[in-house]
């Protein structure tokens, strides 16, 4: 089985030494993402909602260089440093899938990197027939 990086411009590069994602197979794993301007590298402004947002336009980003969408996650992790904004962050991204959510599990965490909110990492397949 081969191994391919998967990498675009159009999401936060990253910030120490691993992938966006990897494709292992039909199976492709996102790292996590924490809300970072793709184009600036800085944490964007606002609170949990626009810390969701930019966290779910850069998995979608890393995902379409995938060649694949929101429908192809099968399971992903949030993870939170303050748990009270939960229902914040699942109006958000529970709004980015159509039919089937993936599986997921979300835990609280102390900190996250550069201060962020939220994170999130997901595993990813090409056919969920």
């Amino acid at each position: 089985m081969g191994l391919r990086r998967i990498e675009t411009s159009l999401a936060p590069a990253a910030i120490g030494p691993y992938s966006q994602a990897i494709q292992a197979g039909s199976l492709v794993f996102l790292s996590g993402q924490i809300p970072l301007d793709p184009h600036t590298g800085e944490m964007v402004a606002g609170g949990i909602e626009a810390q969701t947002r930019q966290v779910m336009s850069n998995l979608g980003e890393v995902l379409k260089a995938a060649g694949l969408d929101f429908g192809s996650l099968v399971k992903t992790t949030i993870y939170l440093v303050d748990l009270g904004d939960f229902a914040t962050v699942n109006r958000i991204y529970g709004a980015c899938f159509a039919e089937m959510p993936p599986a997921r599990a979300t835990v609280q965490v102390a900190a996250l990197p550069k201060g962020a909110l939220v994170e999130i990492d997901g595993v990813a397949v090409r056919s969920r027939d």
